[in-house]
C-alpha cells in the first residue's frame, strides 16, 4: 500500500507519513456517512448556516495557521495561502446565506392546482480533490453541497495530508454531526470501488483530464452524477486598444499564480501584432524580476513546484519545445539548489507540435504568440482541447462582445484576471471538463430536482 507522504517542496525532506485506511476503517466511515445524511438532510437551513458560519470564523480566525498548512505541504507562496483561507471564508459566508433562496421551492404555471420545483440533497458525495488550492478546491464543493443537505466524503491527494486533516478539524470544531464531512486516506483503487458503492449518490473530481475520464468511466457504469473541473490552457489575448501597462501587470501574475499552478493560470499570451514587441519586453522584464525562495518569506513571489516528479515533467515539457522550434526567451531549466524550484519561463516561435502549443504546462512558462488581427486571435484561443477560462484585453466594445460570444471556454474575462468566485458559476467545455461550482447553478448540481404536481 502506498503512504501518504507529507513532503516539504522547498527542501524536499519528509515531514510526515500516512497509512491507508483498511477496509474496515473505510466501511465504518463510509456507514457513518449513510447515518449522518438523513438527520443532516432534515435540519433547517438556519441550523446548517450556523454550522457553516462557524467554520468562517475558524477559517478566518486561524488563516495564519492555515496558510502555514499549506505552504510547508505544497510551496504556495504564504500571502497566497492566507488569502485562500479567507477565500474559503468567503464561500461559507456565502452559501449560509443565500443557500435557502438558491433551493427555495419554485412555483410553476400548469393544469394542476399546484405544482412546483423542489430541490432536495442527494446523500454522501466522494469529493476527489487535489493539491494546488488544497482548501479552496474542496470548500468551494462542500459549501454548497452540504449546505444544500449532503454529506461529504474527502479523497485529497496524497501529496497533502496535512491539509485534509487540517478541513476534517475545522469542520468537526466548527459543529457538524459527525459524518458530514470526513477525510479518506484511500488509493485510486478505493476510491474506484466506492464509485460502485450504491451508498455514494454522486462524485467531483477537480484533476487531470485523465483522472477526470476514469471518474468518469466509473460513475457512468453505476450511473452516478459527476462534475468535471480538469485542465485547461488559458489564452490571454491583447488588442491594440489595451491598457498595455496594466496588461502586461496582470499578464505576469495570471502566469505565475500559485507558482504557475493552477488550471486557470494564463498560459498562451496571444498578442496582436501592433503591440507584440512592446507587450513582450515589458513580460520579460516583469517575469525577470520576480523574486523566488522561501514561500513562507512573504516578500517571495514564486515558491517552489509541490512535487519532484512536476519539476521534471515541466522541464522536459519545455526542453521538447525547444527541440521542436520554440526560441527560448527566459529561464527554462530547473534551479541547482534544494526543494523542486522552476524559475520564470518564456518560450516564443512556439510550433504547433510542440507540447507548448497543445500541452498544459503546470508552472511559471509562458507561452508567447503572435496574431495579425482578432479573427486570428480567437482561432488560436480556440485551437485548444481545453476550455476552462480565458482573459481578453481591449477597450473596443465590438471587440468585447465579439470575444464573450466566440471564445470557447466556461468563462471570458474582459481586462481582467479570471478568477472564481462564489458568486459566479465556475467550469469548463471540452477537456476541460463538464459540471459547475459556485454560483446558483454550484449548488444546484448536487441535488434531486423534483417535479411536485398536486390536483
Amino acid at each position: 500500500m502506498t503512504s501518504f507522504i507529507s513532503i516539504n517542496p522547498t527542501t524536499g525532506e519528509e515531514m510526515k507519513r500516512f497509512e491507508p485506511l483498511d477496509g474496515a476503517a473505510l466501511e465504518e466511515k463510509v456507514s457513518r456517512a449513510v447515518a449522518a445524511f438523513e438527520p443532516w438532510r432534515l435540519a433547517s437551513f438556519e441550523e446548517r448556516a450556523a454550522c457553516m458560519r462557524r467554520a468562517a470564523g475558524l477559517l478566518d480566525e486561524e488563516k495564519q495557521r492555515w496558510g502555514e498548512v499549506m505552504t510547508l505541504e505544497m510551496g504556495k507562496p504564504i500571502k497566497a495561502a492566507v488569502a485562500e483561507a479567507e477565500k474559503c471564508a468567503w464561500v461559507c459566508r456565502h452559501y449560509a446565506d443565500q443557500a435557502a433562496a438558491f433551493l427555495a421551492d419554485e412555483p410553476a404555471e400548469t393544469d394542476a392546482s399546484r405544482s412546483y420545483v423542489r430541490y432536495q440533497p442527494l446523500g454522501p458525495i466522494l469529493a476527489i480533490m487535489p493539491w494546488n488550492f488544497p482548501f479552496w478546491q474542496l470548500f468551494r464543493f462542500a459549501a454548497p453541497a452540504i449546505m444544500a443537505g449532503n454529506v461529504a466524503l474527502l479523497k485529497h491527494a496524497p501529496n497533502v495530508p496535512q491539509c485534509a486533516l487540517a478541513i476534517e478539524e475545522i469542520f468537526s470544531r466548527a459543529g457538524f454531526p459527525p459524518g458530514v464531512m470526513q477525510n479518506l486516506f484511500i488509493e485510486p483503487e478505493a476510491a474506484r470501488a466506492l464509485l460502485a458503492d450504491r451508498r455514494i449518490r454522486a462524485a467531483t473530481l477537480t484533476g487531470s483530464v485523465r483522472a477526470g475520464r476514469s471518474v468518469a468511466e466509473a460513475a457512468g457504469a453505476w450511473l452516478k452524477k459527476v462534475v468535471l473541473e480538469l485542465g485547461g490552457s488559458d489564452p490571454f489575448i491583447v488588442l491594440p486598444s489595451a491598457d498595455l501597462e496594466n496588461a502586461v501587470k496582470i499578464a505576469v501574475a495570471a502566469r505565475v499564480l500559485n507558482n504557475g499552478q493552477s488550471c486557470i493560470a494564463a498560459k498562451r499570451f496571444i498578442v496582436h501584432k501592433d503591440v507584440a514587441n512592446d507587450f513582450e519586453e515589458a513580460f520579460l522584464d516583469r517575469m525577470a524580476a520576480l523574486r523566488i525562495g522561501d514561500p513562507l518569506d512573504p516578500a517571495v513571489e514564486i515558491g517552489p513546484l509541490a512535487r519532484q516528479d512536476l519539476q521534471d515533467g515541466l522541464a522536459a515539457q519545455v526542453e521538447a519545445s525547444v527541440a521542436a522550434g520554440a526560441r527560448l526567451l527566459l529561464g527554462g531549466r530547473p534551479l541547482d539548489r534544494p526543494g523542486y524550484f522552476f524559475p520564470p519561463s518564456v518560450l516564443a516561435n512556439i510550433p504547433r507540435e510542440s507540447p507548448a502549443y497543445g500541452e498544459e504546462l503546470f508552472g511559471p512558462v509562458a507561452s508567447l504568440f503572435r496574431v495579425n488581427d482578432l479573427g486570428e486571435a480567437i482561432a488560436l484561443a480556440n485551437d485548444t482541447t481545453f476550455g476552462l477560462g480565458a482573459s481578453a484585453w481591449t477597450a473596443d466594445p465590438a471587440e468585447q462582445e465579439r470575444l464573450a460570444n466566440e471564445v470557447e471556454s466556461g468563462a471570458v474575462f474582459i481586462n481582467g484576471m479570471v478568477k472564481s468566485d462564489p458568486r459566479l458559476p465556475f467550469g469548463g467545455v471540452k477537456d476541460s471538463g463538464f459540471g459547475r461550482e459556485l454560483g446558483v447553478h454550484g449548488i444546484r448540481e448536487f441535488v434531486n430536482v423534483k417535479t411536485v404536481w398536486i390536483a
